[in-house]
């Protein structure tokens, strides 16, 4: 059975946990969590405890923080001038924010701390400096993608019918007439 290689798209469930028991992320009701080894979609942690998973195979790993979210910087951590923040909501302790990077990306910053004229941000990641525990299981190893809707009707209209397993095509019944 095929193992999970680098370079490999692959889908997995996957409940993500503090090592307290909480949970802060899982594909539960949800479509499997689908990326490509090596590409540095996910977490490094993550994608090196995937690796060699054969499809249907489950796992529980803990991931220390360096190879998570990292270890919590405290450069990261930041007073700003109030006047800096909208008027609108008042700035409270435990408030997310969301501050712009000069590259124009998005960054959830929490609020620290609030003294007269200034506020304390941390734009570390909610997870660095704390361990995970993940259960996993591969539910897919390069499955062949499902062609979209528009995709099938625009094969269906070029004249290429796609059949089905017991070979009938959308436009003829005539064999079986169970899809009527």
């Amino acid at each position: 059975m095929t193992e999970v290689k680098k370079g490999d798209k692959v889908k997995v469930e996957y409940t993500g946990k503090l090592e307290d028991g909480s949970v802060f992320d899982s594909s539960e009701g949800k479509e499997p969590l689908q990326f490509e080894v090596g590409a540095q979609q996910v977490i490094p942690g993550f994608e090196k405890a995937v690796e060699g998973m054969k499809k249907d195979e489950e796992k529980e790993f803990t991931l220390k923080s360096e190879e998570a979210y990292g270890p919590v910087r405290p450069e990261m951590v930041q007073e700003v001038p109030r006047d800096k923040l909208p008027e609108q909501p008042e700035p409270a302790v435990g408030m997310m924010l969301m501050m712009q990077a000069p590259t124009g990306q998005q960054i959830p910053a929490k609020i620290t701390k609030v003294e007269d004229g200034k506020v304390t941000i941390d734009v570390n990641h909610p997870l660095a400096g704390k361990d995970l525990v993940f259960k996993v299981k591969v539910v897919g190893i390069n499955d062949p993608e499902e062609p979209k809707a528009d995709e099938a009707k625009e094969s269906v209209a070029n004249g290429e019918e796609k059949k089905d397993d017991d070979g009938c095509g959308p436009s003829d019944c005539s064999s079986c007439a169970g899809c009527q």
